[in-house]
């Protein structure tokens, strides 16, 4: 039981590493969310706005990842080009886009106010 406890950490960290090394909106976001980080240290910020750093910063990345499992999904389920493996790809995509301007917005609530 055990043994299969710390295998399936094993696969979950095979998958950060896999989606860290070949998709670059991933590294992208990562070197976003440590900016933030850095921000936070730099500014003392209080415990509520961390909470909301590190929220958006979990929610940003876990977009990324799943977007990364569907796309390989769909390319596994449709090595051809078709229209709907297309659409599939485009609203995993857009997902992550969204939140990722939410979380912008986000930080620029948190960060504006001490850096003015």
């Amino acid at each position: 039981m055990i043994s299969r406890f710390i295998k399936s950490f094993s696969y979950a960290f095979q998958g950060l590493c896999y989606t860290f090394k070949t998709q670059g909106n991933f590294k992208f976001h990562s070197f976003a969310a440590f900016m933030a980080v850095g921000l936070g240290f730099y500014f003392k910020v209080n415990s509520l706005e961390w909470i909301v750093i590190i929220l958006c910063i979990g929610l940003v990345l876990f977009a990324e990842l799943v977007n990364t499992a569907i796309e390989t999904l769909v390319d596994l389920a449709s090595p051809q080009i078709h229209p709907l493996a297309k659409i599939a790809k485009d609203v995993a995509a857009a997902s992550v886009l969204v939140l990722a301007i939410v979380a912008t917005v986000i930080a620029c609530f948190v960060f504006i106010p001490y850096i003015f």
